[in-house]
């Protein structure tokens, strides 16, 4: 139970679902955590939570969109914890429907969470990881990355770009020498609460009114199309993670991790 013992790690999207988990499961390994999230109630309960539990952690307000909140965040971390040895790229958000009929400002909405979000975290926490020696950088993508989904074309379209991202970060950081690693992990359905507030076809933008939220049951859906017939967990997910964020991994980077139940090798 030290597999990330006198480690720093920042998990994006760390109220909730796989963010929270990893958060918790990094904690328990010896590793000191920060909870970034833009929901701040859950995401300073889940913080207190590991504290009271004994472990070293904290909450940031972190909008991945925004290039201003990334450097306050990475500066926020090195004066509480003196490095960063982790970055769990993982806060997203989905919004489906037909490409006719999505609208650019719902198409960019989901790349600057996905997609820059991912961009700016890696931006902004590498020279503070290579200060302290290196460290492991693991980008939450996706199987739709992969495969590609009928109902998720803005959706696919950003997480394809954190997989190549994440190949090309690992072959600079290679080229540096700088001892960071940079590998992807695919989650396929997985339990989570994004789930109850999926967004389909809000018809004026990130603003407007008219958004639909399309319910989906993940047990339901994983029965019905994963190999294995049944949904993924946070932990299922958070196990993987927290092997690429151990030096265990020393030796993985530029890779992908798949954890979907065998939806991909239908």
């Amino acid at each position: 139970m030290a597999r990330l013992e006198g480690k720093v790690a920042l998990i994006t999207g760390a109220a909730s679902g796989i963010g929270l988990e990893t958060a918790r499961l990094c904690a328990a390994e010896g590793a000191a955590v920060v909870l970034a999230d833009i929901q701040d109630g859950a995401g300073a309960y889940a913080a207190s939570q590991i504290v009271d539990s004994g472990k070293r952690a904290m909450f940031l307000h972190v909008d991945v969109a925004d290039e201003f909140s990334w450097s306050a965040a990475i500066a926020a971390t090195a004066e509480a914890f003196g490095r960063l040895d982790v970055l769990v790229n993982n806060a997203g958000m989905v919004i489906a429907g037909d490409i006719t009929e999505l609208s650019l400002a719902d198409w960019r909405r989901q790349q600057a969470v996905n997609l820059d979000g991912v961009f700016l975290g890696i931006k902004h926490a590498l020279p503070l990881m290579r200060k302290g020696g290196g460290g492991s950088i693991v980008n939450i993508s996706s199987t739709a990355a992969i495969v590609g989904t009928t109902n998720l074309v803005s959706y696919s379209a950003a997480k394809g770009g954190v997989r190549a991202l994440t190949k090309s970060v690992a072959l600079q950081c290679a080229a540096a020498k700088d001892n960071i690693r940079c590998n992807s992990v695919h989650p396929g359905i997985i339990r989570t609460p994004i789930y109850d507030t999926l967004e389909g076809m809000p018809q004026h933008g990130p603003e407007g009114n008219n958004s639909k939220f399309i319910g989906r049951d993940p047990e339901a859906l994983g029965a019905l199309v994963t190999p294995l017939g049944i949904a993924g967990t946070p932990y299922d997910v958070a196990a993987g993670i927290l092997y690429l964020a151990s030096d265990e991994s020393r030796y993985v980077t530029g890779t992908e991790l798949i954890i979907d139940g065998g939806l991909v090798a239908r």
